[in-house]
């Protein structure tokens, strides 16, 4: 390994690479702390640990708790994310979308000009709607947020958020053009790595005052290992389907003829289901805080964190935006139709339908896969923390409440830090990057982190 270190800075190219992915982290990581300016800090700090299993605290989430800290960052990356779902979706029902897709280098600059435009309308709307929700939010023991609400309040958020929103994506963009890496996927890597100190500051701290156990530590510590073992793994698996050219003679040259494959990822949509599952299934108990109906009230304590509905609607929705996703983003017939068009063919399995029906099977039954391997990732952290409160299903939850274990019922009270989402962006992220590097010093003939076979990132 301190090999394959010294190689890759021995390479002037990568070695700058690296430097100016790292500096520009560095940047992101200052701007993170600073504040916006108006609020108070200890007033918003109480108001944030009362949105633990929230919309806000998803949202937290991905803006590298800057959000719950209320930094010129806070808006973070998501705008930008959720202007390239929404364009990536509207290339479905768009034709002109649809067109410039398939455009080549040009059509993607104009989606990626459009994907920008939309991100500052997004910004705009978002922050104008978390000025006005500061200025009538008090903390739990009725202290104002913003002690001097009004316009000038308003005007400042808005900006401060949107051109913090702004910088990140051009940071992002600088990463991908002259760092190594995906500059949006490290950025927010960055923003939940760095609460990794302080997640292991306070397992050692539980451990010295006597709240957790040396045993459970060391449990805790296998299974996070074992779950980023197991997510490597499936990340990196695929089905390959077979496929062969016919040799065709232009003049007197002989083309085709070779046999490869068509690599079918096992978690095709990635973690844009979860966001999608996650961000649904979270609503209600956001809406609740706002509504003060008893009836509200306790439907949405059915969606809290262990609860069996709560569970249930998780996973239907992950399974449900798995198939959605990868219907959006893979389409058998256009694979179908490139393979017949190129001189290509499954063996076996006529070209044209029957090799779109036979790609459309064959991603079907491992999207299933695919979509369990990712409900029970997201669902893990969950069931450490709490548990599964089976007490609340009808008719049969006192007798599965007295005969399940205690650990089934009610968690082990353990941190796993990281989460489901959290871990699969962090394994993801750093599968993808390392792939990159890898390529770069197989490419100068150096050896690589694997010495026998490559290593596949996600997208590998």
């Amino acid at each position: 390994m301190f090999n394959i270190i010294r190689n890759i800075f021995s390479i002037p190219d990568l070695r700058k690479r690296i430097i100016f992915t790292l500096l520009l982290l560095a940047v992101f990581r200052v701007g993170a702390q600073i504040p916006n300016p108006g609020i108070s800090g200890p007033a918003l700090e109480e108001f944030w640990e009362m949105q633990k299993g929230t919309i806000l605290g998803f949202v937290d989430l991905f803006s590298g708790r800057n959000m719950s800290r209320m930094t010129i960052f806070a808006l973070g990356i998501m705008p930008y994310i959720s202007a390239s779902i929404i364009l990536q979706l509207l290339q479905v029902v768009w034709p002109y979308l649809e067109r410039l897709s398939k455009e080549g280098e040009l059509g993607r600059k104009k989606i990626t000009q459009y994907t920008r435009y939309g991100t500052l309308i997004i910004c705009i709307i978002q922050s104008s709607g978390i000025s006005i929700f500061l200025e009538n939010l008090t903390s739990p023991s009725g202290s104002p947020i913003v002690p001097n609400p009004g316009w000038g309040f308003r005007f400042m958020t808005v900006l401060t958020l949107t051109t913090g929103t702004i910088f990140i994506m051009w940071l992002g963009e600088q990463i991908s053009e002259r760092g190594i890496g995906n500059g949006i996927s490290l950025i927010i890597f960055a923003g939940i790595v760095v609460s990794l100190p302080r997640g292991i500051q306070n397992i050692i701290s539980r451990v010295r005052t006597g709240d957790m156990d040396p045993l459970r530590m060391i449990f805790l510590i296998i299974l996070m290992l074992g779950v980023v073992a197991f997510i490597v793994f499936v990340e990196r698996g695929q089905r390959r389907i077979p496929v062969s050219y016919a040799k065709r003679v232009i003049g007197r040259k002989i083309y085709g003829g070779q046999s490869t494959h068509l690599p079918l990822r096992v978690n095709t949509g990635g973690v844009i289901p979860i966001i999608f599952a996650a961000s649904v299934i979270t609503i209600p108990s956001t809406v609740a805080q706002l509504i003060k109906i008893p009836f509200v009230q306790n439907l949405a304590r059915q969606f809290a964190p262990g609860m069996p509905l709560y569970i249930l609607l998780y996973v239907a929705a992950i399974i449900f935006f798995t198939y959605f996703y990868v219907s959006i983003i893979f389409n058998p017939a256009d694979v179908a139709d490139n393979l017949k068009k190129y001189g290509g063919f499954i063996p076996g399995i006529r070209p044209g339908k029957n090799t779109a029906d036979f790609i459309d099977g064959v991603l079907s039954r491992i999207t299933l896969v695919g979509a369990v391997y990712l409900a029970a990732v997201a669902t893990l952290p969950t069931f450490l923390m709490t548990g599964f409160k089976v007490h609340t299903i009808p008719l049969i939850g006192g007798f599965l409440e007295r005969n399940l274990p205690t650990w089934f019922t009610q968690g082990m009270n353990i941190d796993f830090y990281f989460g489901g989402t959290s871990l699969l962006i962090v394994v993801g992220v750093a599968m993808d990057t390392l792939q990159q590097i890898e390529a770069q010093l197989v490419m100068r003939h150096y050896d690589g982190f694997m010495r026998r076979g490559r290593l596949r990132g996600r997208r590998g």
